[in-house]
């Protein structure tokens, strides 16, 4: 699946939730549906590769300094939370995810993260989009049993975060590599 065809599935599960795509408020949130709707009606192979092109673009956001803005947007993050960030980071739409893994501190842009900042309402990341192929590929064959099989992925997916690293604990770091995402987050 072409990169342009992958993010152009993502666009229309977006536009088909209007308003609420940025939304990600977990409980009611329609966009992770909308998604694997789209997916299921895909063939199999072309779920396969759904599934390959997410992890392409997945792996392209392991990056340490997108990782310290997580952690300070979710007040902590680790490697479950750091996966989960990223596959709702994708639901926040291509030229969101490209800004965000060339400047993380872009996020700040986003509405869900202003909300987050201010209100105890919202949430950038989405387990569920870790599993859209899987389920989309049960739901068309009425097996998972072959999804395995058929997903061979990458023999080598990176171990360590590319980037620049530095201590995230540190709010004085944070506010001179992330200053307008500390300035919702790490107010004075």
């Amino acid at each position: 699946m072409e990169l342009r065809e992958w993010w152009d599935l993502i666009e229309s599960a977006r536009s088909s939730c209007g308003e609420r795509a940025g939304d990600r408020d977990p409980a009611d949130d329609p966009l992770p549906a909308a998604v694997l709707d789209r997916v299921a009606a895909l063939s199999p192979s072309q779920i396969i590769a759904f599934e390959r092109r997410f992890t392409t673009v997945f792996e392209a956001a392991y990056l340490a300094p997108l990782w310290a803005a997580a952690y300070l947007i979710e007040g902590g993050c680790g490697d479950d939370g750091f996966m989960d960030f990223r596959a709702g980071l994708i639901l926040q739409g291509r030229p969101a995810f490209e800004q965000a893994v060339a400047d993380p501190d872009t996020l700040a842009d986003l509405p869900v993260v202003s909300r987050m900042a201010t209100t105890d309402k919202g949430w950038l990341g989405c387990e569920a989009m870790l599993y859209v192929a899987r389920t989309a590929y049960e739901r068309r064959t009425g097996s998972a049993a072959g999804y395995d099989e058929a997903f061979a992925g990458p023999a080598s997916a990176p171990t360590r975060a590319g980037g620049d690293r530095w201590d995230v604990e540190d709010d004085d770091e944070m506010r001179r590599r992330l200053p307008r995402l500390s300035a919702l987050f790490l107010p004075l």
